[in-house]
């Protein structure tokens, strides 16, 4: 559709989507590491929950990723401004909500090792 754009705008906005890509495979490995992890160290649910939000913040990354490179080959192709770009909130939070787990997760652990000493 449209006009072939730029190769260097349509490669940027290649590496771009597979920069996002190679995030959210690290996020899904990462869920994946703790989940064995949690299963070979019999560690409670939350780390599988922690897991859990790991690999989905890493699905919506490479879902991002697609749609994103879409928009803006679209974009591209048709002489239009690029779309604003929208990931960044959704990574931002699926940051945050890990960072919150995983300290939540280690402050009880602490508080039930640190009542079990004499």
């Amino acid at each position: 559709m449209g006009t072939e754009p730029d190769a260097r705008f349509s490669l940027a906005n290649e590496r771009t989507a597979l920069a996002w890509v190679r995030t959210g495979v690290g996020l899904v490995a990462g869920g994946v590491a703790l989940t064995s992890f949690s299963t070979f160290a019999d560690l409670p649910g939350l780390v599988d929950l922690v897991a859990a939000v790991a690999c989905l913040v890493g699905a919506a990354c490479a879902l991002y990723a697609l749609v994103s490179w879409r928009r803006n080959e679209r974009a591209l192709r048709l002489r239009q401004p690029l779309p604003a770009p929208g990931g960044i909130p959704v990574l931002v939070t699926g940051v945050i909500l890990l960072a919150v787990l995983i300290a939540g997760y280690s402050l009880a652990a602490g508080l039930g090792e640190a009542g079990a000493l004499p």
